[in-house]
């Protein structure tokens, strides 16, 4: 299995979240032996929760499967680049690899905003990839906001 593969389930993930009327975010998490041991979809707005986030779905999920807060030797496979909330939870469970789509020029914390990966004061630095089927990615989210603001 490789990035890309991973990549499409957390596209499914994300398509998940549009189906809810959620920002199509998607997230899933595999293990060193690349099992994969969590995922999730964007639901903020049905969950009334702020940080009910793609990545922290999915890494409430992954802590409960693998029975530890820590997430040490796994990556995290995500539509659109981590906002700076989800980085900080990233660099906490201490991740080791974070793959995305699209950037998120306007909340992006892995590049587009800030790098909190690379932010030398913090002890824990995920290597970051980034721009694995990005058009698609990107697609997905400039065809839900379209059709939000068409109604």
């Amino acid at each position: 299995m490789d990035d890309e593969y991973y990549m499409r389930l957390a596209i499914k993930q994300a398509k998940k979240a549009a189906a809810l009327d959620e920002v199509p975010v998607g997230a899933v998490i595999v293990d060193k032996n690349q099992t994969i041991v969590g995922y999730g979809c964007n639901c903020p707005i049905s969950s009334n929760d702020p940080t009910s986030h793609a990545e922290i779905n999915a890494m409430r999920m992954a802590c409960l499967a693998l029975n530890n807060y820590r997430l040490i030797g796994t990556v995290l496979y995500v539509t659109i680049e981590p906002c700076i909330m989800c980085m900080g939870a990233i660099i906490h469970a201490r991740i080791n690899r974070v793959v995305f789509g699209a950037e998120d020029p306007g909340w992006g914390g892995a590049g587009s905003l800030v790098n909190l990966a690379e932010v030398k004061r913090l002890n824990h630095h995920p290597e970051i990839v980034s721009g694995i089927y990005k058009e698609k990615t990107k697609q997905l989210m400039k065809k839900f906001f379209l059709a939000k603001r068409s109604r």
